[in-house]
């Protein structure tokens, strides 16, 4: 059992990922400590939770709200900062035992490798680090001799599902989707879906961003380039089943055909409460499952041809070099743009093909390579978007 407290640095702890990591850290007071609470541009939930955790540090990742943090703060003993090198810098505290990277999206990178390079456990919720870098990352965590613990709940049941299995070889793992609000809609549906439409996630509560890659199976596409980096494998060993309820979380098949699942409810805090307690089990009070509740579980297989993101990103991870790093860019820019409602649902997969095409690509890209790539296929993605034809949707 764990025998002293643990200070936690959460990275994006005004988000879904990171609000529940503080739940957990709430009912287990005597085990964990917020050390280090950082925010992009959300400075009054940041102050609130400053006053409620008392971390050593809050950081404002959006520098022009600094003022703002630190005069609300002034009375508190918690050092206020500001940036993104201040981000990268604070989780090479030594005092620091965990770093949960919760940040969204590409920006995650620079303070993931920052905390690696200074020893520290990574809690990995930042899914696009291992998407974007994962051949430098696994380098990285291998050569500083880090853990790398998976909080996506569908690679935690695949870490759980391998504990005491280390001799035993991985015939492939299947990754669970819940196929989102528009599983079996067709593509004419799809045309005049609306963001309203598809934030409204049938099982999971999450940010923005996640929600609409879930409704297009884009976050499936990214999970499954991440399940390459964090197990080893190969994309021919990466299945991914659309499972509606949401209670197998995902399944390891091993060599004489057996397969392990792990199962539960969908409530993102037990596997947050899992890497940040690891190898320890703890008690909760967290709902639990019951067949009697759910007689039924059913699978099927995700439709490529409506939802075509999910075969982008396998297309990415077999091509490998910088092209994940090109999709994830797209992606999040197409994401922002459809959020924004500049751009169609549908379109979303257009502006990622063309990126997909029309970027450079590189077979061995270095750090460098991939903050270029980022910056150089977001510009080519936004101009893309602004050629694009638009029209107002009505809520469906």
């Amino acid at each position: 059992m764990i025998n002293s407290i643990k200070n936690i640095a959460i990275l994006g702890s005004t988000g879904s990922v990171g609000t529940q990591t503080l739940e957990v850290i709430g009912e287990n007071p005597s085990l964990f400590k917020a050390y280090v609470l950082t925010a992009n541009n959300n400075a009054f939930l940041l102050i609130e939770q400053t006053l409620k955790f008392k971390p050593a540090y809050a950081i404002i990742c959006d520098e022009s709200k600094y003022a703002e943090v630190k005069n609300a703060l002034a009375n508190t003993s918690t050092k206020v900062l500001a940036g993104i090198k201040a981000i990268a810098d604070i989780v090479t505290d030594p005092q620091i035992d965990i770093v949960l990277t919760a940040m969204v999206g590409f920006a995650g990178l620079e303070p993931t490798i920052s905390a690696i390079t200074a020893g520290k456990t990574i809690a990995l919720a930042n899914k696009e680090t291992l998407v974007v870098a994962g051949e430098l990352i696994n380098s990285l965590a291998k050569r500083h001799n880090v853990k790398i613990l998976p909080v996506d709940s569908e690679h935690s049941a695949i870490y759980q599902c391998l504990v005491g299995e280390e001799n035993n070889p991985i015939e492939k793992i299947i990754l669970t989707a819940s196929g989102g609000p528009f599983r079996g809609k067709t593509s004419d549906f799809l045309a005049n879906v609306t963001r309203e439409h598809a934030l409204k996630h049938p099982n999971w509560v999450m940010g923005a961003k996640i929600t609409i890659d879930s409704a297009t199976l884009m976050n499936k596409g990214l999970e499954v380039i991440e399940a390459k980096w964090l197990f080893d494998l190969d994309a021919e060993q990466i299945d991914v089943i659309v499972h509606p309820q949401s209670i197998v979380h995902s399944l390891v098949q091993f060599e004489d055909g057996s397969l392990k699942a792990q199962m539960g409810l969908p409530d993102m805090k037990l596997p947050i409460q899992y890497a940040l307690a690891y190898p320890d089990r703890l008690k909760n009070n967290f709902k639990r499952f019951s067949f009697i509740d759910y007689p039924t579980l059913t699978f099927e297989k995700p439709d490529l041809e409506t939802f075509r993101n999910l075969g982008f990103a396998y297309t990415a991870l077999n091509k490998a070099g910088n092209m994940p790093c090109i999709v994830n860019a797209a992606n999040e820019v197409a994401v922002a743009g459809f959020l924004a409602d500049s751009l169609s649902f549908l379109a979303m997969s257009d502006v990622i093909e063309n990126c997909m095409q029309r970027m450079n690509f590189q077979t061995h890209p270095t750090l460098d390579d991939y903050l270029n790539t980022d910056k150089e296929t977001r510009i080519f993605a936004q101009n893309l978007i602004k050629q694009m034809p638009h029209k107002a949707y009505n809520v469906i």
